[in-house]
């Protein structure tokens, strides 16, 4: 790279569960990297999305929404999002336009207020309120913490997305360009592709089966331009195994079907996707299985 003015950096998005950072990575990025649903606890790992254009690239660091943990489980997300915070150029700390400021974004402004690296306070969702309730939404957070900058945004829609990134380039140091310009993620194939699956379950399953819910992905291996993708859907009981597997299998197939689709769009294959279901009780509280999921500290 021939740029001497090239800038690039690491930015950590945290903010409470469900105020959108992953629909906002994915809209920065382009493509999707990280799931989305509308339930807590959707993000688990940090999730890492790389933006590049010709004269800057920024590596943005999705983070677990930051909750008070009830298994072993929930401690290794919050340990996730708060490791993050002072190794990063910049953080960006996201709040719910459409919710007051409650307990778990102070408890984030008291973590944000031990480091020295600047934060912007990214306000989401504005496309589902009205001019004054932002301005009572900035008057609840202008005061809590010396903030390089305040966006309001849309990660959905797209408003105010682009100029919140120049601001955000213009502000980064010169450096080298980390990953190429087509690579979107630094995450390896088998996590996306576990996530991927795990969205689906989240997508069409409800009351406690998502979060009692983990994918691990068996194989993969490339025979004659298909990709064969065999993966196991992990549950906490019988019950809700069943549901997952649904009426003759119904469930599974959608779950199977929307996700193939996905797969397909991210690696550019053909795939062909077998899964299953497996009983593992109280698997979020036993390490050895949180590891094998993929959920270690040396992770992060």
């Amino acid at each position: 790279m021939d740029n001497p003015n090239f800038k690039s950096g690491f930015v950590a998005i945290v903010g409470r569960p469900n105020v959108g950072k992953s629909t906002f990575l994915n809209r920065v990025v382009g493509q999707k990297v990280a799931i989305m649903s509308d339930k807590a606890q959707t993000t688990r790992n940090k999730i890492q999305g790389v933006y590049t254009t010709d004269d800057a690239q920024i590596v943005f660091i999705d983070t677990p929404g930051v909750h008070k943990p009830k298994d072993q489980l929930g401690n290794f997300m919050v340990d996730s999002a708060l490791s993050t915070l002072k190794e990063v150029d910049a953080i960006l700390f996201m709040v719910n336009a459409t919710e007051r400021r409650g307990a778990g974004d102070n408890f984030i402004i008291d973590q944000l207020k031990k480091v020295d690296q600047p934060i912007y306070l990214i306000i989401n969702k504005i496309d589902q309120v009205t001019p004054d309730d932002l301005l009572s939404v900035i008057e609840q957070y202008k005061d809590a913490l010396p903030f390089k900058e305040v966006f309001p945004i849309s990660a959905l829609e797209g408003n105010n997305v682009p100029q919140m990134v120049e601001s955000l380039v213009g502000e980064l140091p010169n450096g080298p360009q980390y990953y190429p310009e087509d690579q979107i993620t630094d995450h390896p194939e088998r996590f996306v592709i576990s996530e991927l699956i795990r969205e689906k379950v989240f997508q069409l399953t409800r009351q406690e089966i998502p979060t009692s819910t983990a994918v691990f992905v068996e194989r993969i291996k490339n025979e004659n331009d298909i990709l064969n993708v065999q993966a196991t859907i992990i549950v906490e009981r019988d019950g809700q195994k069943a549901i997952v597997i649904g009426k003759g299998g119904s469930m599974l197939k959608k779950i199977g079907t929307l996700a193939r689709k996905d797969i397909e769009n991210l690696t550019g294959n053909k795939i062909y996707l077998e899964l299953w279901v497996k009983v593992q009780p109280k698997w979020r509280d036993k390490q050895s299985l949180l590891q094998s999921y993929g959920y270690r500290k040396d992770n992060y």
